[in-house]
């Protein structure tokens, strides 16, 4: 008989699954951007603005951006995860990446939706 230990915080699965994700989303997003740019050419400050004034793509910029900080935290959680070993230090470093994320978000809503 084998007794299997398991240990960490098993986000194995579940994390690699969501990178993954999110990276299909930024690459459909960055190649349907691409042809728009390339259909669409926008030369002054009104044709990004008539880009971006449909609904559709703010929100599809919106879910890139949602999807690049979420990304980005499972990153940077796991690079704080494995190589910071003080818990107060690790813990300081993953709340500034949430505050941080959190903000970028807010401020990239308020960007898209200024427009």
């Amino acid at each position: 008989m084998v007794n299997r230990i398991v240990v960490g915080a098993h986000y194995g699965l579940k994390d690699w699954i969501a990178q993954r994700a999110t990276a299909v989303v930024m690459a459909v997003y960055s190649v349907l951007m691409l042809l728009v740019l390339v259909l669409v050419q926008p030369g002054d400050f009104e044709s990004w603005r008539g880009i971006f004034a449909h609904g559709f793509v703010k929100f599809a910029t919106f879910l890139f951006v949602v999807s690049l900080f979420y990304h980005a935290w499972i990153g940077m959680r796991d690079l704080w995860m494995d190589y910071i070993k003080p818990t107060g230090l690790r813990l300081t470093l993953h709340v500034l990446t949430i505050l941080a994320l959190v903000g970028y978000t807010g401020w990239a809503a308020s960007i898209l939706w200024r427009l």
